[in-house]
């Protein structure tokens, strides 16, 4: 019919229906527009804001709920790419171009949590996710070394993409998982026993146990893409796993790993994120337009301890 929208919501299992997924908005909201390639969106509950990645552009944005405005956060900011908060609400990020995961302090001054390992460069770390103990994992694939436009191209020096441990007390930087073609994404389940890991060119999630120690083990693989390829993900409340595809949109898998169904994103979907007063408004960065869609879902609650945003004590 003339003048009808695209259909938002692909319903691959009956589940996705029940388990109130395709109740939110019937259409995703423009925030901005106006990236080079848009990544990591993180919702600050302190400040009620969005800060988020422009790559190509090196710089981090910031989106106001409260004004709907969009200023430059940090420019340069060392071609970024994942943000988090630690447990003191404090934003880690993964910078590509200076190879380094860093935090942001409440002054405002960074502090580097790690750019080597056994005193070799890192890659270019891609995402972090911060355990309640205060550990940081990140992935360090090589997506910021291969041209320019992401980074500075450069030889690996580690001649590996892997997934590493922060250690909160000592900053250890400790290998906890290799083997992966080009580790993304990765977040912890809502218990924290499990860590998920997305492989970007191997185009699957991977799962490990998490030990008291902080190490993994390697329980397999939770899910093959079909449509599109894996990025950046994170959990609802309900234990369903939400994955940004990028062409292939954002899919949603039920803890037992079946494709429920997908968002249908007009872009190429990078990183998603939820966030808002109730958790409930997904935020997605895909291609050069950072939207946002409030659902009928609600994303995982804020870590232990949290309470404050950078820049904000």
């Amino acid at each position: 019919m003339p003048g009808a929208r695209p259909e938002l919501y692909e319903t691959l299992d009956e589940r996705f229906r029940t388990g109130r997924c395709t109740a939110g908005d019937s259409r995703l909201e423009v925030l901005y527009e106006g990236c080079r390639w848009a990544e990591g969106p993180l919702y600050v509950p302190a400040g009620r804001y969005v800060v988020w990645s422009d790559i190509p552009n090196d710089r981090l944005l910031r989106w106001d709920e409260t004004t709907g405005t969009v200023g430059v956060f940090r420019s340069p900011a060392g071609h970024p790419n994942g943000n988090t908060l630690d447990t003191e609400g404090r934003l880690v990020t993964c910078e590509q171009g200076n190879r380094r995961v860093t935090r942001t302090e409440h002054d405002g001054s960074v502090t580097v949590l790690a750019d080597r390992y056994r005193g070799k460069r890192l890659n270019s770390p891609n995402d972090a996710a911060v355990k309640s103990d205060g550990a940081v994992y990140f992935s360090d694939p090589d997506f910021g070394i291969t041209s320019d436009y992401e980074g500075y191209r450069a030889e690996s020096e580690i001649g590996a993409c892997n997934v590493y441990r922060i250690d909160p007390g000592s900053g250890e930087v400790r290998l906890v998982a290799d083997g992966f073609q080009g580790p993304n994404g990765l977040v912890f389940s809502p218990d924290e026993s499990r860590l998920y890991v997305s492989d970007s060119r191997a185009n699957h999630i991977r799962v490990f146990d998490v030990r008291d120690d902080g190490t993994l083990g390697d329980a397999g693989v939770f899910a093959e893409c079909r449509t599109g390829r894996f990025d950046n993900i994170r959990f609802d409340d309900e234990g369903r796993l939400w994955a940004a595809a990028m062409d292939g949109g954002v899919h949603c898998y039920d803890p037992d790993g079946t494709l429920l169904g997908r968002l249908l994103v007009p872009d190429v979907v990078a990183n998603i994120r939820f966030g808002g007063a109730k958790r409930n408004r997904l935020f997605i960065a895909a291609d050069t337009t950072l939207y946002s869609l409030v659902t009928g879902v609600t994303g995982t609650g804020p870590l232990p301890g949290v309470q404050h945003g950078p820049g904000r004590p």
